[in-house]
């Protein structure tokens, strides 16, 4: 049995905003395809474990290695990598004008930067990874900028490097930021985002049900005279 005029209408009104609100919740999803550091957000003065997210951007090559340079204004005593299948990580250090103090011992020596090779096919097309470090003990507060870059099995390297001194404006291929924060503040942040984050998919997800169901009681009043 083919549909009735009113069914296919209500179909095409109640699709159009579901269609919708899919379409505005993957944005961000799409439009973060960059190198991150996750999480973007951590304690500072302490210690933490972070990722670089290397999403492949490419269709037709893999990512087959990863070069992090850290910050060198910002020098950490300690710094290590998480094995991972199919990689081989290498350290580089450098010596310091002056040295960190770790727990009452000098530190004169630190990792400036971490390579990681694929031993095998890379992250190939469609995929990403996530480059896990250990790195401690953090400044406390403000931020860290690292530098990236990403080559692919063609030989193509993807630098990202670049900072934008607008805020409303990113770069074509932005570096990796990772925030930090006091305490009292990262607890308070993290729970703002934690009540903010899915206000607008159950805002979007009511008025698409509040329309779908006007346009049910409009075609039944229509079939029901």
């Amino acid at each position: 049995m083919r549909p009735t005029g009113a069914v296919r209408a209500i179909r095409s009104i109640v699709l159009a905003p579901a269609v919708a609100v899919v379409a505005l919740v993957a944005l961000p999803a799409v439009a973060s395809a960059h190198v991150t550091v996750q999480p973007g957000e951590v304690e500072g003065g302490g210690y933490a474990v972070v990722a670089f997210r290397v999403p492949n951007e490419r269709d037709d090559s893999a990512t087959v290695k990863l070069r992090v340079i850290l910050p060198e204004e910002q020098p950490v005593a300690s710094v290590s990598t998480t094995p991972l299948p199919g990689w081989t990580a290498r350290t580089r250090s450098r010596t310091l004008d002056e040295p960190l103090d770790q727990g009452g011992r000098q530190v004169t020596d630190v990792v400036s930067e971490i390579t990681w090779s694929a031993d095998g096919d890379g992250v190939g097309p469609g995929e990403f990874e996530d480059f896990e470090v250990s790195v401690g003990p953090l400044p406390e507060s403000g931020e860290m900028v690292f530098r990236v870059l990403q080559t692919y099995a063609d030989g193509e390297q993807v630098n990202w490097t670049e900072v934008s001194l607008d805020a409303s404006v990113e770069p074509e291929h932005p570096a990796p930021v990772l925030h930090l924060t006091a305490p009292a503040e990262h607890a308070t942040s993290t729970a703002a985002e934690t009540d903010r984050t899915p206000v607008l998919p159950l805002v979007l997800s009511g008025l698409a049900l509040l329309v779908a169901l006007a346009a049910l009681g409009t075609a039944w009043r229509r079939g029901a005279r």
